[in-house]
């Protein structure tokens, strides 16, 4: 049967809907929301291949007017009301789209009918309709072969909403092919488009994040080599900021990091972050950026992952022991984390990592001198943090080993300060006051580490 002949018959039973539904919480009429989706039906003498907008230009189009193109917008618009919504799901607009998309030629169409979609399924009750309705979710998948930034952008809006709904195992099953899987890669990695590559990853992390879509596509994607390809987005993004082209916030960097923390939490794929030593070392250059206030959240996730990855990874605790502006980097994050428990965690514990390794593996003076100097420069943050999360309230608020770090790194602070103190000729007044070290700060830092460590 032509999808012309079903529309027909589609409309006939929207108009005998149009009797029964109203539309008590708007002012717009009912009946004219059935007309809109009527007027989205080819013709009945197209003989099933005539999608307005298409091909040919209509006289209205000619006139300066598309009336299809019109009455899709208005639904698009309508659409991101629930209540219309849900009136427009009940007058089968979701059939009317489906015998639509397969057909469409043109790509002006085809994104107002992905784009009317988008809006349905923010509605998490209608994103059942949508993934029951049939042939929709195939139609929907075979668009991420277009060409089309915008439509691509909504179908990729579209595939997210459906990982994240309760149908989630039909729209993975229609994603479960390793030519799908390359696409996506391929559209993320090359598109120019910054609203599609933000939902291209806010895709990807819809994969990872979903409990049905995660152990099915990520094999697939990990295959194709998606952690690659977060090199080259990173790489972008950090020349942005550094040529000061990036403070108007900083999502796609934030994405790709959520992206890469949350690829770091799976055990199964953690260690193929791990062993990326040139995405690491990205990593780590967000936690050395100057201007930590323009990419806080940026270098608060680079934190996490790096902490993640430091458990896998024991050679990088000694590289990154001897990196100073890493470890000056990491210290600045401490008026970032404010009450974000896993961040302090995070921070505490790659704190801890790194000067259990400066002072377990026979440091020279120079090294032991530098990491004075940088923890001399941030007491006043380290202070601060434990005013406000003080240890002995941790036990309570935060997971044990936070505490643990939390401590562990304050003795050794304590301790490398003591051994700096030893190692130093002549009075240690003297010395320090040739270096321009208040010794006063030095003393009443290690008292006041003792009511938390005893």
């Amino acid at each position: 049967m032509s999808p012309t002949h079903d529309g027909a018959k589609r409309a006939g039973a929207l108009a005998e809907s149009a009797e029964e539904e109203l539309l008590e919480e708007s002012t717009v009429d009912p009946g004219y929301i059935i007309s809109l989706i009527r007027g989205l039906l080819p013709p009945r003498d197209c003989g099933g291949d005539g999608i307005p907008g298409r091909d040919e230009p209509s006289a209205a189009e000619e006139e300066g007017g598309d009336p299809w193109e019109d009455g899709g917008c208005v639904l698009w618009d309508l659409a991101a009301s629930k209540c219309h919504a849900e009136f427009m799901v009940k007058n089968l607009l979701l059939e009317v789209l489906s015998s639509i998309l397969p057909v469409s030629k043109s790509v002006r169409v085809t994104e107002i009918c992905l784009g009317i979609i988008a809006n349905l399924a923010c509605h998490g009750s209608l994103n059942d309709a949508v993934a029951s309705t049939n042939g929709l979710i195939d139609a929907i998948v075979d668009q991420l072969f277009l060409g089309d930034s915008a439509c691509l952008t909504e179908v990729c809006w579209i595939l997210s909403l459906g990982l994240q709904s309760s149908a989630s195992n039909s729209w993975v099953g229609a994603l479960q092919h390793e030519h799908i899987a390359e696409r996506v890669i391929w559209i993320f990695g090359n598109t120019l488009n910054y609203q599609l590559l933000e939902k291209s990853l806010e895709l990807l992390l819809a994969i990872i994040e979903s409990q049905d879509g995660g152990p099915v596509l990520l094999p697939l994607l990990i295959k194709l080599g998606l952690e690659n390809h977060f090199v080259g987005l990173l790489t972008s993004e950090l020349s942005k900021i550094r040529e000061e082209r990036s403070f108007d916030g900083c999502p796609i960097l934030d994405l790709t990091l959520h992206l890469i923390e949350a690829l770091s939490t799976v055990d199964t794929y953690s260690q193929v972050i791990s062993s990326n030593e040139e995405l690491i070392q990205l990593v780590c250059s967000v936690i050395k950026l100057r201007d930590k206030v323009e990419v806080a959240s940026s270098s608060i996730m680079a934190m996490v992952i790096v902490a993640n990855v430091l458990s896998d990874d024991p050679n990088l605790t000694c590289e990154l022991s001897l990196d100073l502006l890493f470890l000056q980097g990491l210290l600045d994050t401490f008026p970032l984390i404010d009450d974000d428990l896993q961040a302090r965690n995070a921070l505490w514990s790659v704190l801890e990592k790194l000067l259990v390794h400066v002072q377990g593996n026979d440091t020279g003076s120079s090294i032991l001198h530098q990491y004075a100097l940088a923890l001399l420069e941030k007491l006043d943050l380290i202070m601060e943090d434990l005013d406000n999360h003080p240890l002995e309230d941790s036990i309570e608020d935060e997971p044990q080993h936070a505490s643990n770090s939390s401590a562990s790194s304050l003795r050794r602070i304590v301790s490398l300060f003591d051994r700096w103190i030893s190692e130093r000729s002549g009075s240690i007044e003297d010395v320090m006051k040739d270096d321009g070290i208040d010794v006063g700060k030095v003393y009443r830092f290690m008292r006041y580490c003792q009511k938390f460590i005893g």
